[in-house]
């Protein structure tokens, strides 16, 4: 048997900013010590970790987790068990996703320590890059799309609708037969969703976009809507849709507050303004449900159905080009750290 792994090399970062290139100037790579695994913990051989808006929010130290610094960012990605503890010996070999969002050490790495219940093992045919980005989108999309399907939605509105979450809502929501009117913020975005088949459409950067947005309202009778920008767009949306309606926030990429909201729409429209919360909805499945959203998810990532968008792969020590990267072209698709 060979000797324990006791360190790998880590994105470092030093220090949070809220100015994302101050915060990104002093990222760096070196070594981490690795603790002894506990008994429910695996050590994961990374192959490939995302950047996601949330790994943005927290190098800004803007996010729900805050880690003691020098910390390692990245809350997910995939590879392969090489040691596990004592009550995770059925791991070793297998190919997994992770997603952990606590203070240790994150998957911006060469290894990673997860608990076992952090981990998704993969199918055979899902590869690495398609596993890596997994365990965030996919779920928090299905888990969406089933809000809107529990409330009898027949349409739905949502924004960042270029971004990967739109994209696996519209695949989704089209196989529970849910209209879905998407906003983009250029007019390049309305142009490739109009080459990939998308219906609705309405570029929020137009002088006409209010009044084109309350047409489609009128016309598909919208329910509920799915916000990842928040600030102003958040008060839009809410006085744009129907009496008795729903807006679930999951994002804040427009960063500050919301705005805009009109009180007389909530007290006696009956309008509701709701968070959703990715680990919130994985603690709410049992294990035997989880499971079964897992193998549906997986299988229509294998078939095709569905696909992150992977725009650029970087070594760890190309990180800070990576970020760079992501943040000028979010909507291009995922950048991968391959270690």
């Amino acid at each position: 048997m060979s000797d324990p792994i006791k360190k790998t090399k880590s994105v470092i970062l030093p220090a949070y900013n809220n100015n994302l290139i101050r915060a990104i100037i002093g990222i760096k790579t070196g070594d981490r010590h690795l603790p002894d695994l506990k008994p429910n913990q695996v050590l994961i051989k990374m192959e490939a970790a995302p950047c996601n808006p949330s790994d943005i929010a927290f190098i800004r130290g803007g996010y729900n987790i805050i880690k003691p610094v020098p910390a390692v960012p990245g809350f997910e990605g995939a590879g392969e068990v090489v040691e596990a503890g004592n009550y995770a010996k059925e791991m070793l070999g297998k190919k997994v996703s992770s997603f952990i969002q606590n203070d240790v050490d994150g998957t911006w790495a060469e290894y990673f320590i997860a608990n076992k219940k952090d981990c998704i093992v993969l199918k055979e045919k899902l590869d690495f890059e398609q596993g890596a980005c997994l365990a965030i989108n996919p779920f928090t999309a299905y888990g969406l799309v089933e809000i809107a399907e529990t409330a009898k939605c027949k349409a739905i509105v949502q924004n960042a609708a270029r971004g990967q979450v739109a994209e696996f809502v519209r695949v989704l929501a089209a196989l529970k037969g849910i209209d879905v009117i998407n906003v983009v913020r250029k007019q390049e975005q309305l142009i490739l969703l109009k080459e990939k088949g998308v219906k609705f459409i309405l570029d929020s950067t137009t002088e006409n976009f209010n009044a084109d947005l309350l047409d489609l309202v009128n016309t598909l009778k919208p329910m509920m809507a799915f916000d990842a920008v928040g600030g102003e767009m958040t008060g839009l949306f809410m006085n744009s849709l129907p009496s008795s309606s729903s807006t679930i926030l999951y994002g804040g990429l427009a960063g500050g507050s919301l705005s805009g909201i009109d009180p007389m729409e909530i007290i006696f429209k009956g309008k509701k303004l709701e968070g959703f919360n990715l680990n919130e909805w994985i603690a709410n499945k049992t294990p035997e449900e989880f499971d079964k959203v897992n193998h549906k998810i997986q299988d229509l990532i294998i078939n095709g159905k569905m696909k992150t968008e992977i725009q650029a792969s970087f070594k760890l020590d190309d990180v800070v080009t990576g970020i760079r990267a992501y943040i000028k072209s979010m909507s291009s698709g995922k950048v991968l750290f391959k270690p």
